[in-house]
């Protein structure tokens, strides 16, 4: 038995533990079976960096419950951001993977956390410099909500409002090196 997971901040409460986390993961999955009939026209896309993990466990889910492993790529949100002013070391840029004809595409991008939809353009806007997908489906294991642009999730493991000041940390054990968990704070 694994020891309970340690908090990100003082006072922050855990939302979803590592069981939590995978049947978010899976339920995600067969809601995209559904959607999606064709599985080898899926391209399963993440965003930096922890969205990276979630499609890469989609995958593998997707697998398993179909029978087809769709493509698992990663794109780039660095340089397409729109508010590079406002950080004082450039962005980390990562090498975006994507399927190399676009055309007949689903492309799902899969996400951490959705909150003010800006990082879901800026994806959509690094996806259209290389082609034009069938269509774009967007994945989030969080929802919490206090949207600027008028983007939402087709797939969303949990719904988690929350003070417009608050924070939701996600964290996976492949990425930050503790237990797969989920957690929220107020301030």
């Amino acid at each position: 038995m694994n020891p309970a997971p340690t908090p990100p901040t003082p006072g922050a409460a855990l939302v979803l533990d590592r069981a939590a986390i995978e049947r978010c993961l899976k339920r995600i999955a067969h809601e995209i079976i559904e959607r999606n009939p064709d599985l080898t026209k899926v391209a399963l896309i993440g965003i930096p960096s922890r969205g990276i993990e979630i499609a890469k466990r989609l995958a593998a889910y997707l697998a398993e419950f179909s029978g087809t492993q769709p493509f698992t790529g990663v794109v780039d949100v660095a340089m397409h951001r729109d508010d590079l002013h406002r950080h004082r070391l450039p962005p980390r840029v990562e090498r975006t993977i994507l399927p190399l004809e676009l055309e007949d595409v689903t492309i799902v991008l899969t996400d951490d956390v959705l909150f003010s939809g800006r990082t879901c353009r800026a994806a959509m806007d690094s996806i259209s410099s290389f082609g034009r997908p069938a269509r774009i489906q967007y994945a989030v294991l969080v929802d919490r909500g206090h949207r600027e642009l008028p983007i939402r999730a087709d797939y969303v493991g949990k719904n988690l409002p929350n003070a417009l000041g608050g924070r939701v940390y996600v964290r996976f054990e492949t990425t930050d090196g503790v237990d797969d968990s989920v957690w929220m704070s107020q301030s």
